[in-house]
């Protein structure tokens, strides 16, 4: 199975970068042991366009043309189930048993992520109940994906 996180907006160098890829990095290592291909950063250019509703169109037209037929897709936003760690790895790993081919998850942009995405989701996922930044939340996603790979592993990284 191969993971994906589609985000809208750029990160740029800095720490938040650096976190992304150091977390990214440590998960495909772990991964490729229990039957995971890698992970995909991409990207989508942040609308312009001066209504919420076209920005949202905009935004939502690039993502769908990112998500491959039969992938689970994994919504962030934070009116989404909350999953603790543990839970969060073994719906991988149950995605992975099914022999499901790619998994993508789906950070929006300011305006967030609009209805037709939410819904096209297999699973909508939130990070607590705080909003947090673009940029911070694809650091908090990185990072859990890695302490997921950890905890299929057994690697000391996630002791709870």
């Amino acid at each position: 199975m191969r993971l994906a996180v589609a985000a809208v907006g750029r990160l740029k160098e800095g720490h938040e970068r650096a976190l992304v890829e150091h977390y990214r990095k440590r998960a495909e290592q772990l991964g490729r042991r229990i039957g995971f291909r890698g992970i995909d950063i991409l990207e989508i250019r942040e609308s312009r366009a001066a209504e919420v509703s076209a920005r949202l169109a905009e935004e939502s037209t690039a993502i769908m043309k990112l998500i491959p037929e039969r992938a689970v897709v994994i919504a962030l936003d934070e009116r989404g189930k909350n999953l603790d760690s543990k839970a969060f790895a073994h719906q991988l790993r149950r995605w992975r048993d099914e022999g499901r081919e790619q998994a993508l998850f789906l950070i929006g942009g300011d305006d967030g992520l609009p209805p037709a995405l939410r819904t096209r989701a297999t699973l909508t996922l939130a990070m607590g109940a705080a909003t947090w930044p673009h940029a911070l939340a694809r650091v908090l996603l990185m990072e859990q994906i890695y302490r997921a790979m950890s905890i299929l592993t057994g690697h000391p990284y996630h002791r709870g």
